[in-house]
């Protein structure tokens, strides 16, 4: 074990669990960070080295993760305009902007929220994801706006990835989708993985899929038009593309989305007229316990211009 690095120790639950989910569910970490943690030998049980991820371990089995020190962040501090919510010496909300990517990569090597936050937090960063950056604990697509929570301490990290895991996030949003939902409320399931068909998109996957991730998004008819509807989704999961792909599954894609909506051509025009090339989707609601102070915090979130334009156009035209 390293000097500088921090150890994370404790003891396992459920008996029978593989060992890279039970270090997940008892540290905070994700899977992937177990993974190449126990790749890294950075894992200890009852003392002794661990390696395999698929290993079944008996209950309350002693364990240590050494994580190591952060190394330093590739992106950029830039002094990019944020609207923030909420923020303490722990943790950021931010009101993200459609057409902000949250991370840098190919094709958006800055100019992204990671730039931002580097340049507005100076250095009050979590390095929990072995990189000094912000802690980024969830991501929203970059042309879907708002609220998006982000990490400043590797506490506040652990804690929010916890709530994550568990599903116990309170997540809302609004999308604006063609035709109108019969019924007017339901829940869809569905394992989303990659498509077999097209690699750059996800999709609902056959039930025995093992390549799929289990998602379930709950939604409700807020406002009927001629041919599209407002409604909200609430999130039990946080899948790739989830909303998109689930409304979209049951014939309600979202209006704009350029890879998973079939705009009604009656409505193209609205669309043209208005300007709106994004996906018609707003993170409106996020809740969750402070993970330091224990606070319960709610925030709300009004749809953008852009969107609320559009709701004014479709009722003007209903």
């Amino acid at each position: 074990m390293n000097g500088g690095n921090s150890i994370i120790s404790g003891v396992t639950g459920a008996d029978g669990q593989r060992l890279d989910k039970a270090l997940a569910d008892a540290s905070g970490l994700s899977r992937e960070r177990i993974k190449a943690l126990l790749g890294e030998g950075r894992v200890r049980l009852n003392g002794k080295p661990a390696a395999q991820a698929s290993l079944k371990l008996a209950a309350e089995t002693p364990f240590e993760i050494d994580v190591p020190a952060a190394s330093p962040a590739e992106a950029q501090a830039q002094d990019i305009p944020l609207t923030i919510v909420f923020e303490d010496e722990h943790l950021i909300v931010i009101d993200k902007p459609a057409g902000l990517v949250v991370h840098p990569a190919a094709g958006n090597l800055d100019g992204t929220l990671v730039n931002a936050l580097l340049h507005h937090c100076k250095g009050q960063l979590s390095g929990i994801g072995g990189v000094v950056r912000p802690g980024i604990v969830h991501r929203i697509d970059k042309e879907t706006s708002g609220l998006l929570v982000v990490a400043k301490t590797d506490k506040a990290h652990e804690g929010l990835a916890r709530q994550f895991a568990d599903h116990t996030i309170e997540r809302a949003y609004f999308a604006i989708v063609a035709g109108v939902p019969v019924p007017p409320a339901g829940t869809v399931r569905g394992q989303i993985g990659r498509s077999d068909h097209d690699r750059k998109k996800m999709a609902v996957l056959h039930e025995l899929n093992k390549r799929g991730k289990h998602a379930v998004t709950h939604y409700r008819l807020v406002e009927a038009f001629t041919g599209a509807a407002l409604i909200e989704c609430r999130l039990e999961t946080g899948r790739t593309h989830q909303v998109r792909v689930h409304m979209s599954s049951i014939g309600h894609g979202l209006l704009g989305d350029p890879v998973y909506g079939r705009t009604p051509p009656r409505l193209r025009p609205i669309l043209t007229q208005l300007h709106f090339a994004r996906q018609a989707l707003h993170a409106a609601v996020l809740g969750f316990i402070h993970p330091v102070t224990g606070a319960v915090l709610r925030f709300e979130s009004k749809p953008p211009a852009d969107m609320a334009g559009l709701l004014v156009e479709l009722r003007n035209q209903s």
